[in-house]
């Protein structure tokens, strides 16, 4: 079917129809826009996720778990995702979306040029109907006319009143206008022919040409659109099989992750190389005691002059080995020289119907200084870690490090300063090749100027050796540590003793042999306050009301007015001491029969100490 043939008269409707389908064109190009701006858009989004979720450390800081190596690798994954979706965002805007408003423009263009073909051949056609309609009524005008003067002509003829020269003028008029209108007829009937054959070329060869052009170009742009459809899809699909990639790496990724190396690697990464603390000795208190012979009971040996034996003594002060490094809260305290005064008597209270005696319970003095005195001796002999985590200096050796931590980081240590060692040896090498060629051919360069740099890099070299054979030695003191503790543990667990004065309460082994059968220090009075210094404050686990005013002028104590508030962070032990904590800070302890003592419940500052 023909636009030409079967449209003939449809002129206006195929120019809407060529304009609907540009405008059609337009508008799938404007959905190309915007579909490439959300590409664009979506990975700018990604991009920024990845950006955002990426680490900000170095490599060396980063977690070796391969459940973030894997989220590391999807992060990667990601990005590269993000890069085929900016590779369809441009593909579309160069092959699909610049493809379609340049062939646009020129759809525009030559749809103008046909129309304004067919509107001149209109045009033409349209001239040449009113010249022959102009002729035709002219032929009319003169065939009146002519009539006229032939009805005067023989109305004068016929009448015998006319004389003859009103006749002969009108005969002459007669002639002129039939004369006249003989020449209108022939140019009407040229002028009709004319018209005849423009009509036929217009509708018949012209405007055929001209729709059939408009045809073309109107099948043209819809083959286009469908250029445009399979590239808008194939832009897609070029991308599908890398996208597909991604996702495999981030399945693989996902299978990557192995829980026994990560469980590894925590192990690897917090292993102390500590021994666990042996068992505690049995102390024996009944020594002194006298006994007679009638009594039934086993008699505990003692000691020659009613001493005790010394090695219970050392090892209630060496043996108190502490998980994680840490020493419990001392829970008693020296109390005062003198029992606090007696409560004074006082109506019974509804709350507290039952309380016992206001006296306060005694504890033996000496059980409370043997035990203040334990405590103090037991000094860390290395920086602890929460020392360490509150920025303690780190030492060249690291020796603030636990033994198998140090290994690691000696032997990290050794592995680059052997990576730095082999560069220097290459350049070395290098300077003395280019030396060589020097020497050979002066004129390439003078051997001379590269003997700083070999002497640079030579001192270079022994520096590095010297500081590798230096943390070999202490690696090899390391190594030598761990053997040798391993070597003893075994008779320790046969004993069930931990070895006497070998391990601090931190955890820090010590190599001072004098130290196992050393009297303890004399207690320090500001030594017992930086053990509480290095420990964070103990949670309130509740308030007590001070029924009593308490002067607390011994260690320890607490000075309290009647009817104060006060916060309780640890209870009583049954020593008859609480100890609580002021508004301002201050902490102590106070008799508990002073106070009336409300706990919370749930508490989680309740701990038990031992």
């Amino acid at each position: 079917m023909s636009w030409g043939i079967d449209l003939w008269d449809q002129f206006d409707n195929l120019d809407k129809h060529t304009q609907w389908g540009i405008d059609f064109l337009d508008r799938y190009a404007k959905f190309v826009k915007e579909r490439l701006e959300i590409e664009q858009a979506y990975a700018k989004q990604l991009r920024n996720l990845v950006k955002k979720y990426c680490p900000k450390r170095s490599k060396d800081d980063e977690p070796r778990f391969t459940s973030c190596i894997s989220f590391y690798s999807i992060l990667n994954e990601l990005n590269d995702y993000a890069g085929q979706r900016e590779v369809v965002a441009e593909e579309m805007g160069h092959k699909v979306y610049g493809e379609l408003m340049k062939y646009s423009q020129d759809l525009k263009c030559e749809r103008k040029h046909h129309l304004q073909e067919g509107r001149k051949a209109q045009q033409y056609l349209d001239h040449c109907w009113k010249q022959m309609d102009s002729s035709k009524k002219k032929f009319e005008r003169e065939c009146k006319e002519a009539e006229k003067c032939q009805l005067l002509y023989e109305r004068l003829d016929n009448d015998i009143n006319a004389t003859k020269s009103e006749v002969e003028k009108a005969k002459a008029q007669l002639y002129l206008r039939t004369h006249m209108a003989d020449e209108s007829k022939n140019e009407y009937a040229a002028q009709l022919q004319t018209f005849n054959r423009e009509q036929w070329k217009h509708f018949n060869s012209a405007i055929p040409q001209i729709f059939k052009n408009l045809q073309d170009m109107d099948q043209q742009r819809t083959v286009k659109l469908g250029e445009t459809y399979r590239s808008f899809a194939e832009v897609e699909r070029r991308v599908v099989p890398i996208i597909s990639k991604c996702l495999e790496g981030m399945v693989s990724a996902g299978k990557a992750v192995d829980e026994r190396k990560d469980s590894n690697i925590v192990v690897e990464s917090f292993k102390s190389g500590f021994e666990p603390p042996g068992d505690f000795p049995f102390e024996d208190f009944s020594q002194n005691i006298q006994r007679t012979g009638s009594d039934g009971t086993i008699g505990t040996p003692k000691n020659e002059g009613g001493k005790p034996d010394p090695k219970h003594s050392i090892s209630k002060a060496k043996n108190k080995l502490w998980l994680f490094g840490k020493k419990p809260k001392v829970s008693l305290l020296p109390p005062p020289s003198a029992p606090p005064p007696p409560r004074p008597s006082l109506p019974s209270c509804p709350s507290r119907p039952s309380r016992p005696s206001l006296q306060t319970p005694r504890v033996p003095t000496e059980r409370l200084v043997q035990r203040l005195t334990d405590m103090r001796s037991l000094r860390p002999k290395v920086p602890t870690f929460r020392a360490l985590r509150r920025g303690a200096p780190t030492l060249e050796d690291f020796s603030h490090l636990p033994p198998e931590q140090r290994r690691k980081k000696l032997q990290q240590r050794i592995e680059e300063l052997n990576k730095e060692l082999q560069k220097e040896v290459d350049q070395r090498d290098a300077l003395n090749k280019m030396k060589d060629v020097y020497e050979k051919n002066p004129q390439m360069g003078d051997p001379s100027s590269l003997q700083p740099k070999i002497s640079e890099t030579m001192c270079t070299m022994e520096r590095l050796r010297s500081e590798i054979h230096k943390n070999e030695s202490w690696l090899s003191e390391v190594e030598g540590k761990q053997s040798s503790r391993s070597d003893r543990r075994p008779s320790a667990d046969v004993n069930h003793h931990a070895p006497h004065g070998r391990e601090s309460p931190e955890g820090s082994y010590t190599d001072d042999p004098s130290q196992e059968h050393r009297s303890p220090p004399q207690p320090d009075p500001h030594e017992f306050d930086d053990e509480f210094d290095d420990d964070d404050p103990l949670p309130a686990i509740g308030h007590c009301k001070a029924l009593y005013a308490f002067d607390g002028a011994n260690e320890g104590t607490l000075v309290m007015k009647e009817d104060e508030v006060l916060y309780v962070i640890e209870e009583d032990k049954g020593d008859g001491w609480t100890r609580a904590r002021k508004q301002s800070g201050e902490e102590g302890y106070v008799p508990s029969s002073y106070v009336d003592i409300t706990l919370e419940k749930n508490s989680k500052g309740a701990v038990t100490y031992i």
